[in-house]
């Protein structure tokens, strides 16, 4: 299983929100890829990066902060927040990044959806972000009518490979992640599921690994002190 640290941006900053709410913001550096820097220095080979003004604004809002991330050598990066349109996608992807995650534009869009895994493969991967089972779209400040689990079975019938499944109600919560959710995917459908949201303890690593996902984001448990970044590594290898 991989393990994906997370940095959320905000205003250039790196951030935690409490699920999901702009109005709950934590700030931990203003240096956001110094904390990338400290994650290769401890092994960790792949990063979970958000854009949370670009998932409110859909642009490219902190393109020039998630460069300098994306340069770090080793390190597989994933990038999502307001990736709306091919050009946005080519930008992340020449600027370095490994793999762009449509959220909003999947939903809304199927045919830019589809053209985008046509021409860029497993490149492209979908953050399925879900509140009270239902899909979440515009930095989870809108909730649609699609049922979660039936969205990625069609987001596997379109041939995405890989999907980043957030539980919004334990997002930066501290309670836990839902493995009950991931094990029901797991066993659903076929594809990379990244777990996110909640991965608060080891046992939450651990139980993750078992269940069979592809990978796992850790975000306020690291820098809270709640999961030391090594030892998520090690029971995940």
């Amino acid at each position: 299983m991989v393990i994906f640290p997370a940095i959320d941006i905000l205003g250039t900053k790196a951030v935690r929100l409490l699920k999901g709410d702009y109005n709950q913001v934590t700030v931990y550096s203003d240096r956001p890829w110094e904390f990338a820097e400290d994650f290769a220095k401890k092994g960790c080979k792949a990063i979970h990066l958000v854009d949370l003004d670009g998932a409110r604004e859909g642009s490219a809002v902190n393109i020039s902060t998630i460069e300098k991330i994306a340069r770090i050598p080793g390190m597989y990066s994933e990038i999502g927040g307001g990736i709306r349109n091919k050009a946005t996608i080519e930008r992340y992807l020449n600027a370095g990044i490994s793999r762009v995650i449509l959220g909003t534009a999947a939903l809304n869009d199927p045919a830019f959806l589809k053209s985008s895994v046509s021409e860029f493969g497993d490149r492209i991967a979908v953050g399925v972000d879900l509140k009270d089972g239902k899909v979440a779209i515009k930095g989870w400040l809108e909730t649609s009518d699609k049922d979660g689990l039936v969205f990625l079975k069609e987001l596997e019938d379109l041939g995405v490979r890989g999907a980043i499944v957030t539980d919004i109600s334990k997002d930066g919560a501290m309670k836990g992640t839902n493995l009950e959710l991931y094990r029901t995917i797991a066993s659903s459908v076929k594809m990379d599921i990244t777990a996110s949201g909640g991965v608060s303890t080891i046992d939450d690593v651990s139980s993750l690994k078992e269940i069979g996902v592809f990978g796992a984001i850790i975000g306020k448990a690291y820098y809270t002190g709640a999961i030391k970044l090594e030892d998520a590594l090690e029971v995940a290898r």
